[in-house]
C-alpha cells in the first residue's frame, strides 16, 4: 500500500485555491492556462483509481461532489466509481457522490491499516496529517508557470526537512508533472 498526494502546485510551493472557488485574490491560478491543463487524468493515476481509494478532507470533497457526478467522460466515470473516505468530523451525508464514505475512527490509523493504494487530492490539512506522521510515500505535483508570494504551501516553512527522489519529469500542457518519492519507495 502507497499513500499518493497529487497537488496542483505553483513555482513557489502555494496550493491553496488553484480553480478559485475559495474566492481568494489570486486564486483560479492553474485554470488560468486553460481547460486542458487541468482536464483528464494529468496525474497519470491509471490503475490507482481502479485498485485504490481517494482520501479527501471535507472541503475538497464538498467541491468534488458538485463537479464529478455531472460528467460522464471516460475519466470521470473513472472519478466517479473509484471508492472515496472523506477525512470529516462535520459531514454526514456523502451521498452527493457515489462510493463516498465518512472516514470512521483516527485519520493516521486508518491509513495505516488501509490494503489498497490511497490516493490523496487536494485536502491539505489532510495532507499535512499525513505528512507529519511519515505517511507519504509519493508526491505527484502538476507544477504550474505561476508565483503568488502568498497562499498555503504544501511544504510549510516551519517544517522539517524532506527528501526525496525525483522519480519522473513531464511536461503536461502548461504544466510539469512531477513525481516524487520516498527514499527506497517501490512505486505503483
Amino acid at each position: 500500500m502507497s499513500v499518493i498526494v497529487i497537488e496542483f502546485i505553483t513555482l513557489d510551493g502555494i496550493v491553496s485555491d488553484p480553480d478559485g472557488s475559495g474566492g481568494t485574490p489570486a486564486g483560479g491560478w492553474a485554470f488560468r492556462h486553460g481547460p486542458a491543463s487541468v482536464a483528464g487524468d494529468k496525474f497519470r493515476l491509471g490503475p490507482l483509481l481502479d485498485d485504490g481509494v481517494m482520501l479527501l478532507g471535507r472541503t475538497t470533497w464538498q467541491l468534488f461532489s458538485t463537479l464529478w457526478p455531472k460528467r460522464d467522460d471516460p475519466f470521470s466515470q473513472r472519478m466517479n466509481a473509484v471508492p472515496k473516505l472523506v477525512a470529516t468530523s462535520t459531514l454526514e451525508d456523502t451521498t452527493a457522490w457515489p462510493n463516498s464514505r465518512v472516514l470512521e475512527g483516527d485519520l493516521v490509523a486508518a491509513v495505516k491499516q488501509e490494503q489498497r493504494d490511497i490516493v490523496v487530492t487536494g485536502s491539505l490539512s489532510v495532507v499535512h496529517t499525513l505528512m507529519a506522521a511519515d505517511l507519504v510515500d509519493e508526491y505527484r505535483l502538476l507544477t504550474f508557470p505561476t508565483v503568488l508570494g502568498t497562499g498555503r504551501r504544501l511544504f510549510p516553512s516551519d517544517g522539517p526537512p524532506t527528501y526525496l527522489e525525483t522519480v519522473s519529469v513531464e511536461q503536461v500542457g502548461a504544466a510539469v508533472l512531477t513525481r516524487y518519492a520516498r527514499p527506497g519507495t517501490a512505486l505503483t
